[in-house]
């Protein structure tokens, strides 16, 4: 059969996921409390789609797709998730899921669920990063000026890029006392100061839930601000004491769940 014969199926099925489809009613967790608390977990979780998947036709590719997306309702009930499609950006993943919940064992539980739902099968693991928000060490001995700068709003309107960046530091970084790495993080936050209203950043602490200390997550608008940032933060002291930046690096735009389904249908 041609591909043309399937397009109309393809086209009602669709429909059927994105519009008619009801998924059962529950109860969303507190996004913003997730969001914002400290002791919340946060997990990045990219995946690839095996070559498989591209020789599905598109009848089975919904039926595939209306079960993700039950799985992904089902589970915003206890946890956050938010989609991003990586795919023609990076060499790792077609798409990512940044999940925060209460307790990780939540988060592991929705990703058994996907693994186990029938896409789980075209799903190839890129990469997990596990982590945890905290209250900020540093920001309270800054001085009273830089802290109100960090309270400054974000310009408004979307932010259609994210970027994660795991960080690993060095066994000196840990060895200094509080007071030198307090000065040069004052220095890394004067550096960044400049691009805080057109990049938004959230840090997650890792060490002892994952191979690094660290997982950054950027949003913006404008990559060459963010680019930017990132050559300014290298010429900073503290950047001296990262032994990995990256590795893997990835980028990717911000999607709701229904334009993630929309473009692996296709």
């Amino acid at each position: 059969m041609t591909r043309s014969r399937y397009a109309p199926v393809g086209v009602v099925a669709l429909c059927v996921v994105l519009g008619c489809w009801a998924s059962p009613s529950h109860a969303a967790a507190d996004r913003d409390k997730l969001l914002s608390e400290p002791g919340v977990y946060g997990t990045f979780a990219a995946f690839g789609l095996t070559e498989e998947w591209g020789r599905q036709d598109a009848p089975t590719k919904i039926a595939h797709l209306t079960a993700l997306k039950g799985v992904v309702e089902q589970h915003r009930e206890k946890i956050a998730i938010d989609l991003y499609l990586l795919r023609g950006l990076s060499d790792y993943a077609d798409i990512l899921f940044r999940i925060h919940a209460a307790e990780l064992r939540d988060s592991q539980k929705f990703l058994t669920d996907l693994h186990a739902s029938p896409i789980g099968r075209y799903l190839k693991k890129a990469g997990i990063l596990n982590g945890m928000s905290k209250k900020a060490n540093y920001v309270p001995g800054f001085p009273d000026q830089m802290r109100a700068d960090l309270k400054a709003p974000s310009e408004p309107g979307a932010s259609p890029y994210a970027i994660v960046i795991p960080i690993r530091k060095s066994a000196e970084w840990w060895a200094l006392d509080q007071e030198k790495r307090a000065a040069m993080m004052k220095e890394h936050t004067e550096a960044a100061l400049p691009y805080h209203k057109t990049v938004k950043r959230k840090l997650y602490h890792s060490s002892g839930l994952d191979d690094l200390d660290f997982i950054t997550y950027f949003e913006t608008s404008k990559l060459e601000d963010f680019h930017g940032l990132i050559l300014s933060l290298e010429k900073v002291k503290e950047f001296q004491y990262t032994r990995r930046f990256g590795h893997p690096t990835l980028l990717g735009t911000m999607k709701s769940l229904d334009e993630i389904i929309e473009t692996l249908a296709q």
